[in-house]
């Protein structure tokens, strides 16, 4: 028989928010996935737990206005041990199709939440490998790690360059961000690159 490995086992939607009252009622343990709109963190939840349309992607940057929360149930070792934890993919920074204002309450609600969160135990923040980071980017990284939060970079849409170009624009991440190297992943949701080391993460956060 094949031995178990820890993985995402399971997956569901649970709730979406703007407002603190309107959290799911739950005491697991969560990981937060922040970055430009379009950059990838729907796709990036959909890969991890291996359920496509799980988190709906869109091509229309800042359609997602919400705080989105799915329950991931996790085996986390070859005894079968499970826990659950909750994943939570916020909108977008950097756009907002109704304007100056809806960026700032866009803002407010998602600060709320990464400074009020007493579950919060990881923030994935994603960064499109294929170009430098913008100021927003640089910004969101600076406030969360003067806020003491855990910061995982992952670069996604790795599979759009060669090896040769990743390595350069990987560099280009960390020097822009003041980040060193192992603070950077490189993701892919085609062709699977850097899963197993997020995965890692997640299954180390479920343990806590």
């Amino acid at each position: 028989m094949a031995e178990l490995t820890p993985d995402i086992i399971q997956a569901d939607y649970l709730a979406s928010a703007v407002r603190q009252d309107q959290y799911p009622a739950i005491d697991w343990p969560e990981i937060a996935f922040v970055g430009r709109s379009n950059v990838g963190k729907s796709s990036l939840i959909n890969s991890l737990c291996r359920r496509n349309g799980l988190a709906r992607t869109s091509g229309t940057p800042g359609k997602t206005q919400t705080l989105n929360f799915y329950r991931a149930l996790v085996r986390l070792n070859p005894e079968d041990d499970r826990r659950e934890l909750c994943l939570v993919d916020l909108p977008g920074y950097g756009y907002a199709r109704a304007g100056q204002a809806s960026k700032k309450q866009w803002g407010k609600f998602i600060e709320e939440y990464l400074k009020k969160s007493t579950r919060l135990k990881l923030v994935f923040q994603l960064i499109d490998i294929r170009h430098p980071p913008m100021d927003s980017d640089i910004a969101s990284y600076s406030w969360l790690v003067a806020h003491g939060l855990p910061v995982q970079i992952v670069a996604t849409k790795a599979d759009k360059l060669s090896r040769s170009q990743m390595q350069k624009h990987l560099s280009q991440i960390c020097d822009s961000l003041g980040a060193a190297p192992a603070d950077i992943i490189a993701h892919s949701s085609l062709s699977g690159a850097g899963k197993a080391e997020l995965l890692k993460l997640v299954i180390e956060v479920a343990k806590e």
